[in-house]
């Protein structure tokens, strides 16, 4: 009886292409996100994107014409990833709701952040999200320029809190010789004074009292 001949196990680059998950846009989008949490924004690379994937940076190409349209769908990741307040609460609690919403998100992608926070937004998804926002600041502000005004602060105090909760004072650049804490009590009465209510344990408190002055501006 003639023998089977038996079939040689494939080789572990065959194995790897075999098992290997197709590139799609979700899974570069996934993995680009971790990388940034790990690596920070500095640290991003389509060369070490492509290690984490298993497969060469020119492949990630064939789905984002550039790093700049990658790094755009990483901000509209973000973006859409904010929980906007359904239309059958009253405007004033649509506008309590998208302001923590949109810090919500900013604390889910902390690393991301700082371009989130500067990126003009101007791709579908973005002005979109613009518009949502409008649309809940002019049902408390009716009128068109008084409504664009209060926009415009709601997202200095919302870009400047979540940046310095996310990547602000405490993680930020240090002097080379930073002073000492006996050095403040002598000098900076006040700041020492203040200083506990700088804390994380009291971010929370201390956003929420600028969410109610800007409310209480809105309807004044």
């Amino acid at each position: 009886m003639a023998k089977t001949p038996s079939k040689k196990p494939p080789s572990k680059k065959a194995a790897g292409k075999a098992t290997a998950q197709p590139l799609s846009r979700e899974r570069i989008v996934s993995a680009a996100l971790a990388l940034v949490a790990e690596e920070t924004l500095a640290g991003f690379s389509t060369r070490k994107l492509g290690e984490r994937l298993g497969c060469e940076a020119m492949s990630i190409y064939h789905h984002f014409p550039s790093k700049q349209h990658l790094m755009d769908a990483l901000v509209e990741y973000a973006i859409n990833s904010v929980q906007m307040p359904g239309d059958g609460l009253p405007p004033v609690e649509r506008l309590r709701s998208a302001m923590h919403a949109y810090r919500d998100m900013a604390h889910r992608f902390p690393a991301l952040f700082p371009l989130v926070a500067v990126h003009r937004l101007n791709m579908p998804a973005g002005v979109r999200f613009i518009e949502s926002i409008l649309e809940i600041v002019r049902a408390v502000v009716p009128d068109r320029e008084l409504a664009a005004r209060q926009f415009r602060v709601l997202g200095y105090y919302l870009v400047g809190a979540c940046i310095d909760e996310t990547s602000g004072y405490a993680k930020g650049p240090s002097a080379a010789e930073p002073v000492s804490n006996e050095y403040i009590a002598e000098h900076c009465p006040n700041l020492m004074d203040s200083a506990e209510f700088f804390q994380s344990a009291h971010w929370d408190k201390t956003f929420e009292f600028g969410v109610e002055a800007l409310v209480r501006l809105a309807i004044n």
